[in-house]
């Protein structure tokens, strides 16, 4: 039988020492429970929804930035113990921003001596043609790049594109969608692309931020900034996240809940009848444990409490 994608859990080796011996001993036994339990959560999202099979050909889309680094950094430790065979390309794409380092990439990618390609396509000139100076160039500049991926995997004939977004990422969509989309929508762990033709992965989607900090600092990687363009950050983005991050110092583990939330949805206590038939709901007459209690009010283990924060993403 083939090893599965997570490996069961082992005691980590504690060996007694004192002064520096001992302080170098807890960094490097806090550096292993880090890798396996990046490895663990990257292994539990890919058997849970199928991410990769037998034969795949993976394409990791690079930008240089910690998420993407550690996404390709951790496939690879998977690959050498992964229940079915698959290969890894790194792509990054080279939009000609200015003072982009376009040295930094292939050295690494050549270092580690894994496929990879360097796509050249000045995206940047035309983001800066038709966008007014001033404003925010992240729309169009989406769009252009994930066409040119999209071509690119066909090019090189893989079969899944994997994508560094992680949990918070995903959980900031959540409520940027609530707040500002009316909707309850998120990033999915695995999708099809919109041109119907590329299953998209994001393997990291149980991974929380701060490990990803935590292991690029480790790894030292040669991050590459994000706002060479001059674009400015999102905003909102940003605002939701210093919500999610408050809400998580205050009350560890909520981030947790909520993403669990994700995973245990009840449209029959949502308002969406495009999703639950409301109006052909009839009597039966027989009891039902997921019955809902329409007189009673929902109590939990832990109290209520106003949620802080939310002052931040009025606008």
């Amino acid at each position: 039988m083939s090893a599965p994608w997570v490996e069961p859990e082992t005691a980590i080796p504690v060996r007694p020492a004192g002064g520096e011996a001992a302080r170098t001993a807890k960094i490097e036994r806090e550096t292993h429970k880090l890798e396996k339990r990046l490895c663990r959560q990257v292994g539990q999202a890919i058997a849970d929804y199928d991410m990769i099979g037998e034969g795949d050909k993976v394409m990791v889309c690079l930008s240089g930035g910690k998420d993407s680094y550690t996404l390709l950094d951790i496939l690879i430790k998977m690959q050498q113990r992964a229940p079915v065979r698959f290969e890894i390309v790194a792509v990054n794409l080279d939009q000609k921003q200015p003072g982009f380092p376009a040295d930094v990439l292939p050295a690494y990618l050549s270092k580690l001596g894994i496929p990879f390609h360097i796509e050249n396509q000045d995206t940047y000139s035309i983001v800066k043609d038709k966008i007014p100076e001033g404003k925010t160039m992240c729309s169009l500049c989406s769009r252009l790049r994930r066409g040119i991926l999209y071509r690119v995997a066909d090019e090189l004939g893989a079969t899944r594109i994997a994508l560094g977004h992680h949990r918070d990422d995903i959980l900031q969509t959540l409520f940027l969608n609530m707040f500002f989309g009316g909707k309850l929508k998120a990033m999915p762990p695995k999708l099809v692309s919109d041109d119907g033709r590329h299953l998209v992965i994001r393997p990291l989607a149980y991974v929380a931020e701060k490990d990803i900090v935590r292991w690029a600092t480790h790894r030292a990687f040669p991050i590459i900034p994000c706002t060479l363009c001059g674009s400015q950050e999102n905003l909102q983005r940003k605002q939701v996240s210093a919500m999610l991050q408050e809400w998580e110092k205050k009350h560890p583990g909520r981030l947790e809940n909520m993403f669990s939330a994700l995973q245990n949805v009840v449209p029959s206590h949502l308002a969406d009848g495009t999703h639950y038939d409301f109006k052909g709901l009839q009597v039966t007459g027989v009891p039902s444990e997921d019955g809902d209690t329409a007189f009673d009010t929902e109590s939990f283990d832990t109290p209520a409490v106003a949620l802080p924060g939310l002052q931040i993403v009025r606008l």
